[in-house]
């Protein structure tokens, strides 16, 4: 009869437990967890890279794409939940292309933002990466007009390269602690771009732009670019010249219509003659190369503390999934 007596609590706490989790699970609003696929046999896949993806359970068709692009020595599955953007997925309803650089192609599995032959339309990696888009885009309906693609360091550099050479295919690009679209090429090599930058003008930079898809009149992808002001590996100059690229791009000045502070740090707004913001800037002060995050439960948390994954109280996926219109 003791033995009896003792169970019923615990049984009484087993029970309370599983409705909780049931009562979780069937709450109206809140996406079920899926997990990181693969996709094989997505193209003629020139750059030899692999595709991984992300879909919320139960995602309904027309919904946007997110592009998301790991930098070096990462790979796809550490971006996206480190980054927050599969966390912004499930809690926003969007799906995320995650692609992976191989060894075979760099042995750091940095996307190659700097080669000729990748960053050219219909070519190497840059061709495997729109073959990704139009992929996803047909698997889970999502709504072309509503694509959009990010990247940190190298991948932020190779962000760069597909609004350039694919600007029809993407609304907006984030690009964090990332390089200008060829800048190597204008700079002569990768690691002056990198620790120096290019010299260029305003028009030099977007001319680059333009005849990577040579008679496109637009609408071009609007741009936001998050860097830490203490970063040494790609200098903050690099953010500076991709104002000057794409506020030519899209024929406005390089003089900011706002300029105020949030979360902390210094952000400025470019408009163009039509009011539309079409560049804007975070610099995120005192911080080094890296995906900025903020780890936590809270409206405007987002992302996992990590290597390149640096908690400085603002996440970068939140705030450029914010500009785009997705939550």
């Amino acid at each position: 009869m003791t033995q009896t007596r003792a169970a019923h609590p615990r049984i009484a706490v087993l029970v309370t437990l599983l409705v909780a989790l049931i009562a979780a699970v069937l709450t109206p609003g809140r996406a079920a967890a899926a997990s990181l696929q693969e996709v094989t046999g997505f193209g003629s896949n020139p750059g030899a890279l692999k595709m991984y993806r992300y879909v919320p359970d139960g995602l309904p068709a027309g919904r946007p794409v997110v592009v998301a692009l790991h930098g070096c020595t990462q790979n796809a599955s550490g971006y996206g939940t480190g980054s927050g953007w599969t966390q912004l997925a499930d809690r926003w309803g969007f799906s995320v292309v995650l692609p992976q650089q191989q060894s075979a192609n760099n042995p750091s599995s940095c996307f190659n933002w700097f080669q000729t032959g990748d960053i050219a339309r219909g070519q190497g990696e840059a061709a495997s990466l729109a073959q990704m888009v139009d992929r996803q885009l047909t698997d889970v309906s999502g709504d072309r007009g509503r694509v959009y693609v990010t990247g940190l360091s190298a991948g932020g550099g190779m962000t760069a390269v597909l609004m350039a050479a694919y600007p029809e295919k993407f609304a907006a690009g984030g690009v964090v602690a990332g390089l200008p679209y060829g800048c190597a090429q204008a700079a002569g090599s990768p690691y002056v771009c990198m620790y120096v930058g290019a010299t260029q003008t305003p028009k030099q930079w977007g001319d680059r732009v333009r005849a990577a898809r040579p008679g496109y009149a637009g609408p071009w992808p609007t741009l936001t670019v998050l860097h830490g002001t203490a970063d040494y590996t790609v200098k903050p100059v690099n953010m500076t010249d991709l104002v000057e690229q794409w506020t030519d791009v899209h024929g406005a000045d390089q003089a900011p219509d706002v300029s105020d502070i949030v979360a902390g740090y210094p952000h400025q707004v470019f408009r163009d003659a039509g009011g539309r913001a079409v560049v804007e800037t975070y610099a995120i002060t005192g911080m080094g190369h890296g995906q900025p995050v903020d780890p936590g439960s809270g409206g405007e948390q987002c992302g996992t503390a990590g290597a390149y994954m640096l908690d400085v109280n603002l996440c970068a996926a939140y705030r450029l999934g914010r500009a785009w219109g997705l939550g």
